[in-house]
């Protein structure tokens, strides 16, 4: 066989041929984009000419977004769970189970997530109750329930009670996830109540809890690091787990290695250790120790996440949430009683332990959280909820975990993976994307479950000019705008008191109360009147352009692409305790999404211009509101 290559003539008939081929798809390449641009395959036309420039501050659709209402609702109610629970409530746990997922053996309300919401929202007289022994008189330290003190700018004030801890895990830069994680916590919880710990991943990184609080993103909350709100903890998986005295011989498992080697006293080395096996091991003093191996301590476990709630509940006790949770609901009850350790169902699974554990709660330093850790790192550090589910399930201790429904912290999860039974939720989701998007399209299928009274609605013109914002130059027609605006609301106020009270408003707008109601509701009146007037002068200036609108056009509700709707928070998933949104890290939400409805109330509450879902004010420091999106512009 002839080693010789190609000839000079074959390799220059190879180069001529490679030459043609990349002219020929240089010429494809400069064709098509050439069609794209003119509309024509003709090499002499011209490039189309290019759409008239949106004026500043217009949205893509060609809508000014700074003219653009924020809701169609007239009257938005946002206290609309009523007050607070007593500090010394209680939630039925079996009462909260039975409803939503019917026998223990048939499972047959499981899949009806409708029925449980209505049961939740409904029916707290049937599963909240204050306890005999109520916990704000456990201990003589505690301040008496008037007499503790109330919150304020620097102060977190004080629980008439045990105070509970809400734990959560991230890594990384602070993001827009963290700042709705976190503002929902101070929204819905009873925060003279509540601490929140964020455990910050520093086995990556050693200076995790210093960069962030200089993250640009977290410093809007470094106010209530301060007033004791938020704590920042370093997570480092630890070498030794504390485990209560006794855990050990209890354990049924060890019991026959106890048995048939003698008592742990005799295994005591001249260290005062005594190594029972699967890393634990006893201290001369009785104290009991999980004790990590270095070849354990360098495979961590890939979803750490998984370990950090575990470990962490054990050493602190209160609830773990993944960073994904938005909080609904006032916590507490579920969390004060006794033995509280409860997860939920993975999705509609039936086996009794398939347990997911976004919402995660258990007693610290526990036997059953010394039980899950320590089954935790028999299986390798293997954390994953239905591991440790089956695990428990195997072992005959089940049981000691209670599995709400899905109902109760991700309302949507059935509906997601599983063929639903009843009616569809409020709103009606059939994919956790549902809540980022904002177009009109979306809204259409929503309400299909929803049997209330139609909010009444704003008439919003086609070319609406009373919607354009004023300039803050002070004249006549100015002042008449904040008159006209006080009277408004003074006159909303007096309707939600006739409503409350049965009382009669005249022809003239003026209120008939009852002499023994009057001197006491009329302050509430002007005083609400007069905060709205405030209100209406602390809104931000925009500029206006010469021809008297901004960005040189009216609003026009039927050309936005993110109209305004009738969304409100009082019909997000009304009865839920959490709405968990399932990672989607990288999405932020459109302008009039539920998520961006979401945000307003915060931001409202926090401006202090609206409730929380308890109609309570904040009493807080500042916190810097959300920040818009400019890829929705």
């Amino acid at each position: 066989m002839s080693d010789r290559g190609p000839s000079k003539l074959q390799r220059c008939g190879l180069l001529l041929r490679n030459l043609f081929i990349a002219l020929l798809a240089y010429t494809s390449v400069v064709g098509v984009v050439h069609v794209y641009r003119t509309g024509s395959i003709s090499p002499f036309s011209k490039t189309a000419p290019k759409p008239a420039v949106i004026p500043e501050g217009s949205l893509s659709g060609g809508v000014n977004w700074r003219l653009r209402p924020e809701t169609l609702v007239r009257d938005i109610n946002d206290a609309y769970l009523g007050e607070r629970p007593h500090v010394d409530t209680y939630a039925n746990y079996t009462r909260l189970i039975e409803a939503c997922r019917g026998s223990a053996a048939q499972l047959e309300r499981m899949r009806n997530v409708y029925n449980c919401l209505a049961y939740l929202s409904g029916n707290e007289k049937d599963y909240y109750y204050l306890p005999d022994q109520l916990p704000s008189k456990s201990l003589p330290t505690y301040p008496s329930v008037e007499g503790a003190l109330k919150p304020s700018r620097k102060n977190v004030g004080e629980c008439a009670g045990p105070v509970q801890l809400y734990h959560t895990y991230w890594t990384g830069p602070s993001t827009w996830r963290v700042e709705l994680f976190v503002k929902s916590y101070l929204y819905t919880q009873n925060l003279p109540c509540s601490r929140l710990y964020i455990w910050l991943d520093s086995d990556g990184n050693p200076n995790a809890v210093e960069d962030m609080m200089k993250d640009p993103g977290f410093q809007r909350f470094l106010p209530l690091v301060a007033r004791g709100d938020i704590t920042l903890k370093a997570w480092k998986f630890p070498s030794r787990i504390p485990l209560p005295k006794g855990s050990i011989e209890q354990d049924p498992l060890y019991k026959s290695y106890l048995s048939s080697r003698g008592a742990i006293d005799e295994k005591i080395n001249a260290k005062g250790e005594a190594y029972i096996g699967d890393g634990l091991m006893v201290q001369k003093d009785g104290s009991e120790w999980i004790v990590l191996t270095e070849r354990q301590m360098t495979f961590l476990p890939v979803a750490v996440s998984d370990a950090v709630r575990f470990v962490v509940l054990h050493l602190y006790g209160g609830v773990y949430l993944d960073m994904d949770i938005l909080l609904l609901r006032d916590m507490r009850p579920l969390l004060l009683t006794p033995d509280h350790n409860f997860a939920e169902r993975w999705a509609v699974h039936s086996h009794p332990g398939d347990f997911n554990t976004a919402v995660l709660s258990l007693n610290a330093n526990s036997s059953l959280s010394s039980y899950l850790v320590r089954g935790g790192v028999r299986m390798g550090l293997n954390f994953h909820p239905r591991i440790v589910g089956r695990m428990a399930w195997k072992d005959g201790r089940v049981e000691e975990l209670a599995m709400f429904e899905t109902g109760l912290f991700d309302p949507i999860w059935g509906e997601f993976n599983w063929g639903r039974e009843g009616r569809c939720t409020v709103p009606c989701f059939k994919d956790y994307g549902v809540a980022f998007l904002g177009t009109r399209e979306v809204i259409k299928d929503e309400w299909q479950s929803y049997d209330g009274t139609p909010l009444p609605l704003k008439t919003i013109g086609g070319s609406n000019t009373e919607l354009k914002r004023r300039d803050t130059t002070t004249n006549d027609n100015d002042n008449d705008h904040k008159i006209e605006l006080y009277y408004e609301q003074k006159t909303a106020m007096r309707r939600r008191l006739q409503r409350r009270n049965n009382l009669k408003i005249t022809a003239s707008g003026q209120t008939e109360l009852d002499d023994e109601v009057a001197e006491e509701l009329l302050p509430e009146v002007n005083a609400a009147a007069a905060e709205a007037q405030k209100a209406a002068t602390r809104r931000k200036p925009v500029a206006k352009g010469a021809d008297g609108t901004y960005g040189g056009r009216d609003y026009r509700i039927e050309e936005d692409k993110y109209p305004p709707n009738n969304r409100t928070l009082e019909n997000f998933f009304r009865g839920a305790f959490s709405y968990h949104i399932h990672n989607q890290w990288t999405k932020h939400p459109q302008p009039n999404s539920w998520f961006d409805v979401i945000q307003r109330a915060q931001d409202g509450f926090f401006r202090g211009e609206r409730t929380n879902p308890y109609g309570e004010r904040w009493e807080g420091p500042e916190v810097k509101p959300y920040d818009r999106w400019p890829e929705f512009d």
